[in-house]
């Protein structure tokens, strides 16, 4: 690969995650201004005219406040005894609802899976197939009851699906990686870059002669 190209290849790697964030960011924004409640909210002034807060900035700052704090309330909410009847009976009621209840089902468990704590992963491991072939799984810190361990089996790059496994805990081997190192490896297909350097290896460039002359002996 030539050097324009490795260069416009890690230029877009950096710029590209940004611009998509950025209007993503931006389109939520616009869109949260943009409901109907206090649409005719004017904009804010203070220290006697100097600076001006747009109308559409304190409607999201609003919605968002207030978002927030009902998170916030659910969520203790849901620690509660009363909670734990109160969701039931969504998910009961959701359930009796034909072809919404697939979607109702398939936001739950996307909403636990991107927000559930990466630490509950204990620690990645390898497990070998067949024929030598090695898989990562990660330990979920919890053991049957004839004492095998159980794992978690991702499936790349979707890691929201996989397999729960029964191993005995000579059948599998432990690893010195982080969680954040085989997350990265199992979201990117392979083709994600660890945080260690990895064993060099040379690489020939187009159009150049790469051979060393060894030097003089004295």
């Amino acid at each position: 690969m030539s050097s324009w190209k490795r260069d416009a290849g890690s230029g877009l790697i950096v710029l590209a995650p940004l611009l998509v964030t950025a209007y993503i960011v931006a389109w939520m924004f616009l869109k949260i201004a943009g409901l109907p409640f206090l649409v005719k909210l004017p904009n804010y002034t203070i220290l006697g005219g100097f600076i001006t807060i747009p109308g559409s900035l304190i409607r999201v700052g609003i919605v968002l406040t207030v978002f927030s704090m009902l998170v916030l309330s659910v969520g203790y909410l849901m620690r509660t005894t009363v909670g734990g009847i109160v969701e039931n009976a969504i998910d009961g009621a959701m359930n009796q609802l034909p072809g919404l209840r697939i979607v109702y089902n398939a936001s739950k468990m996307a909403a636990e899976t991107a927000l559930s704590d990466t630490n509950q992963l204990q620690k990645p491991v390898k497990i070998e197939t067949w024929n030598g072939m090695r898989m990562t799984a990660f330990k979920t810190g919890k053991t049957t009851d004839d004492g095998r361990e159980l794992l978690f089996l991702p499936t790349a790059p979707n890691i929201t699906t996989g397999f729960v496994v029964e191993v005995e805990p000579d059948q599998f081997t432990e690893t010195d990686e982080s969680v954040e190192d085989a997350l990265t490896r199992v979201l990117s297909a392979g083709f994600g870059e660890n945080s260690e350097s990895g064993i060099p290896i040379n690489v020939t460039e187009e159009g150049k002669d790469n051979t060393k002359t060894p030097p003089p002996t004295q």
